[in-house]
């Protein structure tokens, strides 16, 4: 396969990356795209090849999920499931931005992006190009365009020089970072897990704690540093370094602007592993997938508006084991209700 390089500064060759980009990810190939930060590998969330994919190309396995980009917070209900009111104040001020938020998944969805133990990490990116290819293609699970143990890449051809063939085609939108002075070092996203009662600060990135707590108060480092100057994690500093792994997070060996850490196990008790949902059948995931992308693309005239931890969650009536379904009326609901947010 020879990979195509889109020069999305010309007009014609943006549209047609675009086009391309988004037939490639339906065919469950991946594909090289810039985001506020660095630039990403991205595959289609809901294909479990694509995925496998990407971090086949990347050199990881499975124990290192992919966080997912979403276009704007209005497709955040259908992604999300038990979102609390904090986590939707973060996502209303700082979405787009740096700030991933770590969600419970919602059970009837079918994607398998790793072992994720029932969690996503969710993010809206601050770049135009980016969030045109999100409303086109719906989620994607991306990570930073390198290989395992080399720097992430910040331009299209050092993407090009890491993943070769193994990416169909690369959307060239000039150097990254596009936010700040063009020689700073790429930055990473800042994480909260609010998987919890409490909003956990589990990576310190582009948005510093000072500014998180003037939204949410409640916000807690996990690192403990309540002194973090808030200058942003540089994306040559490995954020999970000396970092122990809690069993089913989103791990990260390696410096990743666009992964997620693990949390320390003590932070909180994780949850027996029968007591995780269990995996929707094939009928079912191939409805839920059919019903998120129908979730992207009625909320995709809405307003625009990534450390996993596992916890037991709440039963809810119904069957015992058997994950709740998201009813289409109800997904419509939700879809109108955040197209009014951030």
């Amino acid at each position: 396969m020879n990979s195509t390089v889109y020069d999305c500064s010309s007009i014609a060759q943006r549209t047609a990356g675009l086009k391309h980009a988004a037939r490639a990810l339906a065919a469950d190939a991946c594909v090289v795209l810039p985001t506020d930060t660095v630039y990403g590998i991205g595959a289609d969330a809901f294909s479990a090849r694509g995925v496998a994919t990407l971090l086949a190309a990347k050199g990881r396995s499975r124990a290192m999920p992919p966080p997912v980009l979403i276009a704007h917070a209005g497709v955040l209900d259908g992604l999300a499931d038990e979102v609390s009111d904090d986590a939707r104040a973060l996502a209303h001020a700082f979405w787009p931005g740096g700030l991933t938020l770590i969600l419970h998944s919602h059970p009837s969805l079918g994607w398998d992006l790793g072992e994720t133990h029932g969690t996503v990490a969710l993010r809206v990116p601050d770049d135009e190009l980016a969030q045109a290819l999100l409303i086109e293609s719906g989620p994607l699970a991306v990570s930073s365009a390198n290989r395992t143990g080399h720097p992430a890449a910040s331009t299209a051809q050092d993407a090009v020089d890491m993943l070769g063939d193994s990416v169909e085609l690369y959307l060239d939108g000039g150097p990254r970072p596009v936010h700040g002075p063009a020689d700073r070092d790429p930055v990473s996203s800042t994480i909260v897990d609010c998987t919890g009662e409490t909003p956990l600060l589990v990576r310190h990135g582009t948005v510093s704690l000072a500014r998180l707590r003037s939204v949410v108060p409640s916000v807690v480092p996990a690192d403990g540093d309540e002194e973090h100057d808030g200058t942003p994690a540089a994306a040559s500093a490995d954020p999970a370094a000396e970092r122990p792994a809690a069993a089913g997070s989103h791990a990260v060996s390696e410096p990743d602007p666009e992964a997620v850490p693990a949390a320390p196990q003590d932070l909180r008790a994780a949850g027996p592993a029968e007591q995780q949902p269990p995996a929707p059948g094939p009928a079912r995931a191939a409805a839920a997938q059919g019903l998120a992308a129908v979730l992207v693309a009625r909320s995709a005239a809405g307003t625009r508006p990534a450390v996993d931890q596992d916890r037991t969650r709440v039963e809810r009536p119904g069957a015992p084991g058997e994950p709740r379904p998201l009813p289409v009326d109800e997904a419509a609901r939700l879809v109108a209700r955040g197209s009014g947010g951030a």
